[in-house]
Protein backbone atom coordinates (compact mmCIF):
# COMPACT_ATOMS: atom_id res chain seq x y z
CA UNK A 1 0.00 0.00 0.00
CA UNK A 2 1.29 3.31 -1.06
CA UNK A 3 0.91 5.81 1.72
CA UNK A 4 1.95 8.63 -0.58
CA UNK A 5 -1.59 8.52 -2.59
CA UNK A 6 -3.49 8.37 0.88
CA UNK A 7 -1.87 11.10 2.36
CA UNK A 8 -2.11 12.63 -1.25
CA UNK A 9 -5.64 11.88 -1.54
CA UNK A 10 -7.02 12.93 2.15
CA UNK A 11 -4.81 16.62 1.17
CA UNK A 12 -6.69 17.37 -1.85
CA UNK A 13 -9.94 16.30 -0.29
CA UNK A 14 -9.27 18.75 2.69
CA UNK A 15 -7.97 21.74 0.20
CA UNK A 16 -10.82 21.17 -1.68
CA UNK A 17 -13.17 21.82 1.34
CA UNK A 18 -11.56 24.15 2.43
CA UNK A 19 -11.72 26.04 -0.62
CA UNK A 20 -15.29 24.67 -1.24
CA UNK A 21 -15.00 23.21 -4.28
CA UNK A 22 -17.71 21.03 -5.58
CA UNK A 23 -15.79 18.31 -7.16
CA UNK A 24 -12.01 17.56 -6.76
CA UNK A 25 -9.60 14.83 -9.18
CA UNK A 26 -7.61 12.39 -7.29
CA UNK A 27 -5.59 9.71 -9.08
CA UNK A 28 -7.12 6.74 -9.48
CA UNK A 29 -5.56 3.62 -7.81
CA UNK A 30 -6.62 0.33 -5.76
CA UNK A 31 -6.69 2.51 -2.68
CA UNK A 32 -8.01 5.71 -3.80
CA UNK A 33 -10.87 3.78 -5.48
CA UNK A 34 -11.58 1.80 -1.86
CA UNK A 35 -11.04 5.00 0.22
CA UNK A 36 -13.76 6.86 -2.34
CA UNK A 37 -16.44 3.68 -2.05
CA UNK A 38 -16.24 4.08 1.86
CA UNK A 39 -16.86 8.06 1.50
CA UNK A 40 -20.02 7.30 -0.63
CA UNK A 41 -21.92 4.43 1.91
CA UNK A 42 -21.12 6.83 4.60
CA UNK A 43 -22.88 9.65 2.74
CA UNK A 44 -19.63 12.18 2.99
CA UNK A 45 -19.53 12.26 -0.99
CA UNK A 46 -22.12 12.38 -3.15
CA UNK A 47 -20.85 10.55 -5.64
CA UNK A 48 -17.82 9.58 -7.62
CA UNK A 49 -16.56 8.38 -11.43
CA UNK A 50 -13.59 7.56 -13.32
CA UNK A 51 -11.48 9.35 -15.93
CA UNK A 52 -9.65 7.60 -17.93
CA UNK A 53 -6.75 9.41 -19.90
CA UNK A 54 -4.89 6.66 -21.44
CA UNK A 55 -2.78 4.70 -19.21
CA UNK A 56 -3.58 7.36 -16.67
CA UNK A 57 -6.68 7.52 -14.78
CA UNK A 58 -8.41 9.68 -11.83
CA UNK A 59 -11.54 9.96 -9.54
CA UNK A 60 -13.92 13.04 -9.88
CA UNK A 61 -15.09 13.19 -6.27
CA UNK A 62 -18.15 15.26 -5.59
CA UNK A 63 -18.23 17.15 -2.13
CA UNK A 64 -21.11 17.17 -0.15
CA UNK A 65 -22.16 21.10 1.56
CA UNK A 66 -25.18 21.59 4.30
CA UNK A 67 -26.95 24.79 4.53
CA UNK A 68 -26.60 28.16 3.57
CA UNK A 69 -23.41 28.67 4.47
CA UNK A 70 -22.30 25.73 2.66
CA UNK A 71 -20.41 23.89 5.54
CA UNK A 72 -18.88 21.10 4.72
CA UNK A 73 -20.32 17.65 5.98
CA UNK A 74 -16.26 16.44 6.07
CA UNK A 75 -14.95 18.95 8.79
CA UNK A 76 -11.71 16.94 9.28
CA UNK A 77 -9.64 14.71 8.14
CA UNK A 78 -6.48 13.21 10.08
CA UNK A 79 -3.73 11.22 8.71
CA UNK A 80 -3.09 8.00 11.58
CA UNK A 81 -0.96 5.79 9.80
CA UNK A 82 1.86 6.51 8.04
CA UNK A 83 4.74 5.12 6.15
CA UNK A 84 7.58 5.81 9.06
CA UNK A 85 4.95 4.71 11.38
CA UNK A 86 2.28 1.69 10.47
CA UNK A 87 -0.91 1.89 13.15
CA UNK A 88 -2.55 -1.54 13.80
CA UNK A 89 -5.70 -2.18 15.91
CA UNK A 90 -7.27 -5.60 16.74
CA UNK A 91 -11.18 -5.10 16.57
CA UNK A 92 -11.73 -5.12 20.29
CA UNK A 93 -9.49 -2.11 20.78
CA UNK A 94 -10.85 -0.21 17.37
CA UNK A 95 -11.36 3.66 18.68
CA UNK A 96 -14.39 5.64 18.58
CA UNK A 97 -13.70 8.80 16.80
CA UNK A 98 -15.71 11.59 18.49
CA UNK A 99 -17.93 9.22 20.30
CA UNK A 100 -19.28 7.15 17.70
CA UNK A 101 -19.78 10.95 15.67
CA UNK A 102 -16.50 10.24 13.28
CA UNK A 103 -15.24 7.47 11.48
CA UNK A 104 -11.77 5.16 11.34
CA UNK A 105 -11.17 4.25 8.00
CA UNK A 106 -9.43 0.22 8.44
CA UNK A 107 -7.63 -1.71 6.03
CA UNK A 108 -8.46 -5.04 6.63
CA UNK A 109 -8.11 -8.61 5.19
CA UNK A 110 -10.99 -7.69 3.91
CA UNK A 111 -10.71 -4.91 2.46
CA UNK A 112 -11.22 -0.91 3.06
CA UNK A 113 -13.94 -0.13 5.90
CA UNK A 114 -15.33 1.72 8.50
CA UNK A 115 -14.01 1.25 12.46
CA UNK A 116 -17.86 0.11 13.01
CA UNK A 117 -17.82 -2.63 10.27
CA UNK A 118 -14.45 -3.89 11.43
CA UNK A 119 -16.29 -4.32 14.85
CA UNK A 120 -19.18 -5.87 13.64
CA UNK A 121 -17.44 -8.17 11.30
CA UNK A 122 -14.58 -8.89 15.00
CA UNK A 123 -11.78 -8.25 12.25
CA UNK A 124 -8.84 -5.36 13.04
CA UNK A 125 -6.62 -4.11 10.65
CA UNK A 126 -4.54 -0.37 9.82
CA UNK A 127 -5.64 2.67 11.03
CA UNK A 128 -5.28 4.77 7.86
CA UNK A 129 -7.74 8.05 9.01
CA UNK A 130 -9.80 9.73 11.11
CA UNK A 131 -12.73 11.59 9.41
CA UNK A 132 -15.01 13.55 10.53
Amino acid sequence: MTNDTIADMLTRIRNANLAKHQIVQIPATKITRSIAKVLLNENLISSFEELKNGLKSSLLLSLTYTGKNRTPKITKIQRISKSGRRIYSNHKDLPRVLGGFGLAIVSTSRGLMTDQQARDAGIGGELLCYIW
